[in-house]
């Protein structure tokens, strides 16, 4: 009997020594392959994105072209009425080939009672046949296109004071290399009937920020005063005042010229105001948020609660936000009708208020805490103190997110509830675990291996400063074994002090006392296949990784 006790005691034995490996196993890989995934969520919601924005552009071109014809159809009635014939004969004296062609353009023939969709005419029908007045009368630029993000950035004159150049300060400053060749700000100046003010603050510009200028980050703009209808007789709605109806409508204008001119230059458009300061790492944020999106059909993501100020939209949306602006720009204050697009697209008439809020919240998507903090005091409307703060805007960040190459993730360390490691890898939040152990490592496998050129690993933040690495190193694994001797950076430890984990390892940075580790990866190296934080003691404490850097080599 006792014999058949131990030999029960050791099967059981023996089988949870077998199976427990292999069940760990099994969710180790189990939890790479749902990191994969959302990996691959991500690169493809860029691809998703930049696609709208490609077709959005192919839809201007064929809206450009219809412009063009009408134009051209305009000319040829106006060149028939001065010589007092028909169109036909009016091009008498052409090959007959180009008469073909420039028949098929205007519209001569079957074909010409074809409908057209509403443009910009339909609003705004004064401009009709002056195309000077749909083009900015100063412009600033370099031409910058094709960058993830655009920031529109309107002023006026104040009384008295200027917060532009603080707000152009903060948002220049709080960009790294990177993120400063993937953004173009764009300042509208919207003071058309004021050239001499227009000049002075371009000139302001142009002398304090004259490197972010040269290199395209920077433009500026005016609008012409032939853009706008007369302001002096408005509608009267709501009870407002004259002053204020004029304040309100011209900015509906303002805003709507901004979008249209910024939609061709980015995939995303940011709108912001003259009187902002930003969060550091503010555009990896939004442009990660934008990514994290598993649907498309969101048509505005915040990043503050206030006004108008950091609303992002798809460039590819905007011609439905603006034409939505300009049916009633004479009616109501932007951010209400914003409000109304919204609620015109998902809101049933046959369900309460509270379904309409849930439904709406499916298309404007709030991103906490804020990005942008409103720090002016005087309105741009005259007379108008304006004193406004944003709640969520709360401390410095806890994160900081950056767009980092594909990468299959592993950890030893025990996540604590939501703050994965790959969270924190696309920028979405901190990655936070359980004490390390020594020879506990995490692991950022990249896929395919790529040349890298420098890293950063920052441990700790203003919540958590003692959850960072005490004794760790960051190693990499090349794709192949070197040839040649490879030229190492040094190191402040002895030698034999720290030891890789595995074989084939270089190691190439030790996190410093703030927990704070980063370098650039030799390029002798080649291809990396593994970038590795390797814990060489016991910590006492928690880990909080803040941010994550992995920077790829660019090939010339």
């Amino acid at each position: 009997m006792r014999m058949r006790v131990k030999l029960k005691n050791v099967l059981i034995v023996t089988s949870v020594l077998c199976f427990t490996p292999l069940l760990w196993l099994s969710l180790f890989a189990q939890n790479e392959h749902n990191q994969y995934e959302e990996l691959l969520e991500k690169r493809f919601a860029d691809l998703r994105d930049r696609l709208q924005y490609a077709e959005s552009l192919n839809r201007q071109r064929e809206n450009d072209l219809y412009v063009l014809r009408t134009q051209f159809n305009y000319l040829l009635e106006a060149v028939s009425h001065n010589n007092g014939t028909n169109n036909r004969s009016a091009m008498g004296g052409l090959p007959h080939n180009v008469n073909d062609y420039l028949r098929n353009l205007s519209g001569i023939g079957p074909g010409q009672d074809s409908i057209h969709l509403p443009s910009i005419f339909t609003y705004l029908p004064y401009l009709v046949g002056r195309p000077e007045r749909m083009r900015p009368a100063y412009r600033l630029t370099q031409g910058r296109h094709g960058v993830s993000i655009v920031i529109g950035v309107p002023t006026i004159k104040r009384d008295k004071v200027t917060y532009l150049t603080q707000t152009l300060r903060s948002l220049v400053n709080e960009l790294n290399p990177e993120e400063k060749d993937d953004c173009l700000i764009i300042v509208f100046i919207a003071e058309p009937w004021d050239t001499t003010f227009v000049e002075r603050v371009a000139g302001e510009i142009r002398e304090q920020f004259p490197e972010y200028l040269d290199s395209g980050l920077l433009e500026v703009i005016a609008p012409p005063s032939g853009f706008y209808p007369d302001l002096d007789h408005l509608k009267e709605t709501f009870g407002d005042s004259k002053e204020r109806i004029r304040w309100r409508t011209k900015q509906n204008l303002d805003y709507s010229f901004l979008m249209l001119y910024a939609r061709s230059r980015g995939v995303y458009y940011v709108q912001l105001e003259d009187d902002v300061m930003a969060k550091p790492g503010y555009l990896s944020i939004m442009k990660s948020f934008a990514y994290q999106q598993k649907t498309d059909d969101w048509l505005l993501l915040e990043f503050s609660a206030l006004g108008f100020i950091g609303k992002m939209f798809k460039s590819a949306d905007i011609p439905l936000v603006v034409e939505f602006f300009l049916m009633f720009y004479a009616e109501k204050p932007i951010d209400w009708l914003l409000d109304h697009l919204l609620q015109v697209k998902v809101c049933s008439p046959e369900k309460d208020h509270k379904h309409c809020n849930r439904m709406k919240l499916q298309v404007r998507r709030r991103f906490k805490p804020s990005l942008f903090q409103h720090v002016g005091l005087t309105s741009s409307l005259k007379g108008k103190v304006q004193k406004l703060k944003d709640k969520d805007f709360g401390k410095q960040g806890l994160y900081r997110a950056h767009v980092n190459p594909a990468a299959t993730l592993g950890s030893s360390l025990k996540t604590y509830q939501k703050y994965t490691l790959v969270k924190a890898y696309i920028g979405e939040t901190f990655y936070w675990a359980t004490s390390p152990s020594e020879g506990d490592v995490i692991d950022v496998k990249l896929n395919p291996p790529i040349l890298l050129e420098k890293f950063l690993f920052r441990t700790g933040n203003t919540d958590h400063t003692d959850d960072r690495v005490y004794d760790g190193t960051i190693e990499v694994l090349p794709e192949t074994p070197p040839d040649e001797t490879v030229h190492l950076p040094k190191l402040d430890f002895a030698p034999g002090e720290k030891q890789t984990k595995e074989e084939g390892y270089y190691i190439l940075g030790v996190f410093d006392d703030q927990g704070i580790c980063e370098g650039d990866v030799p390029e002798d190296l080649g291809k990396i296949a593994v970038l590795r934080i390797h814990f060489q003691s016991d910590s006492n404490h928690w880990l909080v990784i803040s941010e994550i850097h992995v920077k790829e080599r660019k090939q010339i």
